[in-house]
């Protein structure tokens, strides 16, 4: 593993007391790292506006980066400025923009939906179905917990999604013996971690932590899709059952569209442009918070 420096260290430190997500903190620090190693390591107190202008023209210029990938080092950088360096950056920064062409969304057919399901192991069975009958993300799904599930009402909660924002999402039909079951082996997990005297319980957000101290090694806060071994927390070497890594669920995808013998390039990404896709055929309008029906049905009980 990588030593970080100390000054990188730092910033980790700050963003994660800040609740930043693991996966934002080793985004930010590897573009402020590639800025100062541009720079013939130079202290970012040292530099400003030129310097990110500078660096941001290099990537586009030298590498064609796309405009999605130019805006999350932007982001990077004016984070390092306004809460590090305590400078924040011009807010008119006039650097060369990326011209290159987003690529046009992929949809997939329901049958093609189904064929590729069809080649998917059961867990990775649901996590796909979550993505294309509700419309999660890859990372959403994967950090569900029990109690996110809520099948009286059909529905689920999805807390700190994209733009740390919270939403309600349908459940389908279909998903709902599939899911209990899920949970009866999640619960089957809990058991046998809780006689394993180093258990530390599953991680909790530091505040609901103090909150609830015993809810760690409560069947409802733990992952919905655990991983099949026991861990070190990254932050505190405590031993946890993290929750399964979207590079599996990608793996998973990968290997179902080769069986399918299907030659779109298709990625978990792609059941949920897919879900958005089918509800608006079907009718349904997804400007609502809580669409009201699931695409799920097309599909899904075929299982």
């Amino acid at each position: 593993m990588k030593t970080r420096s100390p000054y990188l260290n730092y910033i980790a430190d700050y963003m994660l007391t800040r609740q930043y997500s693991l996966r934002t903190v080793n985004a930010y620090l590897s573009w402020i790292s590639n800025f100062i190693h541009f720079h013939n390591k130079r202290h970012p107190t040292t530099m400003g506006d030129n310097e990110v202008v500078e660096f941001l023209d290099h990537l586009i210029l030298k590498r064609n980066m796309s405009p999605r990938t130019q805006m999350a080092v932007l982001n990077a950088l004016a984070f390092l400025y306004k809460h590090i360096v305590k400078e924040e950056l011009s807010l008119d920064l006039k650097f060369v923009k990326s011209n290159r062409q987003p690529k046009l969304p992929v949809v997939m057919t329901p049958e093609e939906v189904k064929e590729i399901l069809s080649f998917m192991k059961k867990r990775y069975y649901i996590i796909a179905g979550l993505m294309y009958g509700s419309g999660l993300r890859v990372m959403e799904a994967v950090q569900l917990r029990v109690k996110d599930i809520d099948f009286d009402y059909k529905c689920i909660q999805v807390w700190n999604g994209k733009g740390n924002k919270h939403r309600i999402v349908t459940l389908a039909n279909e998903l709902i013996p599939l899911l209990r079951n899920q949970i009866m082996q999640v619960d089957e997990y809990l058991q046998l971690d809780l006689k394993n005297e180093q258990y530390a319980g599953v991680w909790m957000p530091n505040a609901l932590a103090k909150k609830y101290p015993s809810a760690n090694k409560s069947l409802a806060w733990q992952y919905l899709f655990p991983s099949y071994k026991l861990s070190g927390d990254p932050k505190t070497g405590e031993i946890r059952r993290h929750h399964f890594h979207p590079t599996c669920v990608r793996k998973a995808v990968k290997a179902a569209l080769k069986q399918s013998g299907i030659t779109k390039l298709i990625t978990p990404h792609t059941f949920r442009h897919s879900f958005a896709t089918h509800l608006l055929q079907s009718g349904a309008d997804i400007r609502r918070k809580t669409p009201e029906k699931s695409t799920a049905f097309l599909v899904l009980n075929a299982r």
